[in-house]
């Protein structure tokens, strides 16, 4: 992956966790609980373009923050 792409997309989960009100502890024991596991630092790096996110994860991301495919991925 492109690292402007990766960094574009950790920012874009960012700003849809905080639209949502939930803390990056928040989001990554909901994903845990679903089987994913993203621990707090490790939403951190992908937040900040510093760790690849998986496609299992993606779609936890994707399923935890009610949003869809297209409003996950930066135009």
């Amino acid at each position: 992956m492109n690292k402007a792409y990766e960094y574009a997309l950790g920012q874009n989960i960012r700003t849809l966790r905080e639209q949502r009100g939930l803390t990056q502890e928040q989001l990554s024991a909901q994903l845990q609980v679903r089987g994913c596991d993203i621990t707090r630092s490790c939403l951190a790096k992908i937040e900040a373009g510093q760790r690849h996110i998986y496609p299992d994860e993606l779609r936890c991301v994707k399923e935890v923050l009610r949003v869809s495919f297209e409003e996950l991925f930066p135009k």
